[in-house]
């Protein structure tokens, strides 16, 4: 019997609650401070106050946005089958076990993350874009590994550690400890 390859999605619970707390945590103050207008902020750039609850308002509407288009978003985000590693995140970057040198699994505070050791010229020619300051990506940059790239499990719906038995069943060598 052949393996199944492994499909990773975005998870439906996990951004459809994201979506969610962030609309209220938006609509609580301006409940509050229509009950409360003696309390409320005038609504002018002059008033901090105002200024304040306007960009964390901005900044809150960033995720409900980011939630309810993962949510709407079903296509595989990182799919690893006979072939190699796919990974999505807006990339759609195929990877051939060849590409591939080694994968492990790294703690990054208390939750595994999948690295993914690439070789010099697969990594060149996929043009990830990473970036160390981009907190939503689910693709990240190792430092002092330029050519690894480490895939969060963070609002996905398939764990790194399952990734991880995956890439043993297709590749067992390329498992690093």
């Amino acid at each position: 019997m052949a393996a199944q390859p492994v499909k990773a999605r975005y998870s439906t619970l996990h951004n459809s609650s994201m979506a969610v707390v962030s609309l209220v945590m938006i609509v609580v103050p301006i409940v509050y401070f229509t009950n409360n207008p003696t309390n409320a902020p005038t609504l002018s750039l002059n008033d901090q106050r105002f200024v304040l609850i306007v960009m964390l308002a901005m900044a809150l509407l960033y995720y409900v946005v980011l939630g309810i288009s993962r949510v709407r978003n079903r296509e595989p985000q990182v799919v690893i089958d006979h072939d190699g590693i796919h990974l999505g995140f807006g990339r759609n970057t195929h990877f051939t076990w060849d590409d591939i040198i080694w994968v492990r699994l790294r703690r990054l505070a208390l939750r595994p993350q999948l690295e993914v050791g690439l070789a010099d010229q697969a990594f060149i020619a996929a043009n990830l874009r990473l970036s160390m300051w981009s907190f939503d990506d689910s693709l990240r940059p190792v430092r002092g590994q330029p050519t690894t790239v480490l895939v969060r499990d963070n609002g996905l719906d398939t764990k790194a550690s399952a990734m991880l038995d995956a890439v043993r069943t297709f590749r067992p060598n390329l498992v690093k400890s």
